[in-house]
């Protein structure tokens, strides 16, 4: 049965003061009220060390938001997956919408990070999705298969199985349209039937897919209850801990 996941994104969010204590928070309510999902929380780069030290990582995982697509050198700014794995994490994320709009990440750039971070033991949540002008053209399916193509489909199923995926309506983010439970579901169940023509159908039922639009506590059950939907990968709502858990305990119901 694949494992279902509430993921936090906490974006650059949080000096390290105030990310130590909302960690702490999450992590004290999760451990006092165990979840019946996975939980990661990804953290800016400069929480990740301090942040490892505040969790019970068999309740709250630990992720990066992103890493290089290089292994070591003289790369001003960069931090590597080899620094991120040392921090105590087990996840990144890789192939964002914001990564891929503001920092120009292509296919080929994100193929490296994913072999780096898998190379270093770091599970990947990699994200897909299409924008407003690609769905109102009825390109979005088409879109994420390239996605998938570029950067993930050449894994080995072996390594597939530390590949989580998430897919991302860009255009019901800050649009003002909303993606409804059916669109999701509908995308989430065509991701899975194209990892199922790559991997073969035994890995694709074992593939978290996350949902990652506007997901919060309200509409979290209804969309948990889709067949092909995991769990979410979830942005605001994971900045404060009570509206972060009532997202995650939608699994319960």
């Amino acid at each position: 049965m694949r494992k279902k996941i509430v993921a936090g994104n906490w974006k650059m969010n949080e000096n390290l003061q105030e990310g130590i204590a909302l960690a702490k928070e999450i992590n004290d309510m999760l451990v006092a009220d165990k979840p019946h999902c996975g939980v990661v929380i990804c953290t800016p780069f400069i929480h990740l060390a301090k942040v490892a030290d505040v969790l019970d990582q068999r309740v709250v995982e630990l992720g990066a938001e992103n890493c290089a697509d290089k292994d070591k050198g003289a790369y001003t700014g960069e931090v590597s997956a080899a620094m991120v794995k040392s921090t105590g994490a087990q996840y990144v994320i890789l192939g964002h919408s914001e990564r891929r709009q503001y920092y120009g990440e292509t296919a080929e750039i994100l193929k490296e990070k994913v072999q780096l971070a898998l190379a270093n033991g770091l599970k990947v949540i990699f994200c897909c999705g299409e924008t407003l002008e690609e769905r109102e053209a009825e390109k979005q399916n088409e879109v994420v298969k390239a996605e998938l193509d570029g950067s993930v489909f050449h894994l080995t199923a072996e390594e597939w199985k530390n590949i989580v995926l998430a897919y991302e309506p860009i255009w019901a983010i800050g649009t003002g349209k909303t993606a409804t439970s059916d669109q999701a579901e509908e995308m989430l169940a065509y991701i899975r039937s194209i990892v199922a023509d790559k991997y073969g159908k035994d890995v694709a039922e074992d593939t978290t897919i996350l949902y990652g639009g506007s997901c919060k506590a309200s509409n979290a059950p209804e969309l948990f209850a889709k067949p092909n939907i995991d769990g979410g990968l979830i942005g605001g709502a994971s900045l404060k801990a009570a509206d972060f858990k009532g997202i995650i305990d939608a699994w319960k119901k």
